[in-house]
């Protein structure tokens, strides 16, 4: 996905979040919000809005001296996850279809974010997420595709999400690869969160290398890329990830909450939805050279 004229907007607004998170002087905000502005100057819009993240975060950290200024919402979405994580499992334990309420279960999770200004009640998407039908081809492609799968790479999004996607690994037959970043970004899983959530129970947990939203396959590293060149199927988690990877192809079925208008635009689904699509084959843009 390309960074469109909304973005930009978005991500001065996000950099803000985080200095408010660190209660950063006036005159360290300054230096930093300008700094952005020559960044987002200078950006390449054919890239995707994590690898302008990407940028603009690794700049404000080295100048705070703070590596993760989202700790606090990366714990806190952790316990509020785990705090409803009996109720989940019980969901699937009754369920018909144990697969499609998993999947919803995970799609719902997505709601856990860092987005200026959001506000939602965790219990209530997760009953609206278990009613509404799906965006995109749905529960029977992705059921196919996992009955065609020898094995499968799992991109996780946010570190709370993680007790989410542990339902969805339980509920596949196929070995699972889990992989989280490397170093924190935003409140998105890392290992250490990952086994918080229990996933290494049920899935081999990797690093792909990289401290960036998203995957953004140039910066991870060549274990990472290994195995998402091996994979039959990858499950891509949140919306950073389809940011990166929605013209990497067939393979990827992407899975969501759509929170963001500019993304909604993007795949032509409407804010809120439950996404699950299966990725369409085009050129590699993600692939073509680091940014």
């Amino acid at each position: 996905m390309q960074t469109y004229s909304g973005c930009y907007l978005c991500i001065l607004n996000q950099s803000q979040n985080a200095l408010n998170l660190m209660g950063t002087d006036e005159t360290t905000r300054l230096l930093i919000t300008r700094q952005i502005a020559g960044i987002l100057r200078d950006f390449d819009p054919a890239y995707s809005p994590s690898s302008l993240i990407y940028e603009t975060n690794r700049m404000l950290c080295a100048i705070t001296g703070n590596a993760d200024p989202y700790q606090g919402m990366r714990e806190a979405g952790m316990a509020q996850a785990l705090a409803v994580l009996p109720r989940l499992e019980r969901l699937v334990a009754d369920a018909d279809d144990p697969l499609d309420i998993a999947v919803r279960l995970s799609i719902a999770g997505n709601i856990i974010d860092v987005i200026p200004g959001q506000t939602y009640n965790l219990w209530e998407v997760i009953k609206q997420s278990l009613e509404e039908p799906y965006t995109g081809d749905g529960l029977d492609a992705f059921r196919q595709a996992l009955g065609r799968a020898r094995h499968v790479l799992y991109l996780a999004d946010n570190a709370g999400e993680s007790v989410f996607d542990r339902l969805l690994i339980q509920q596949i037959n196929q070995p699972v690869v889990y992989a989280v970043k490397s170093a924190p970004i935003l409140n998105d899983a890392t290992q250490t969160d990952a086994i918080r959530a229990g996933i290494d129970q049920f899935a081999h947990i990797v690093c792909n290398g990289s401290d960036g939203p998203g995957t953004i396959l140039p910066k991870c590293n060549q274990e990472f890329l290994d195995l998402y060149q091996s994979a039959d199927l990858i499950i891509s988690k949140g919306q950073a990830n389809y940011e990166t990877l929605s013209e990497q192809g067939e393979r990827i079925f992407f899975l969501m909450k759509v929170k963001c208008p500019v993304i909604g635009h993007d795949i032509g689904a409407p804010m809120g939805s439950l996404l699950l699509q299966q990725g369409k084959a085009r050129p590699r843009l993600e692939l073509a050279a680091a940014v």
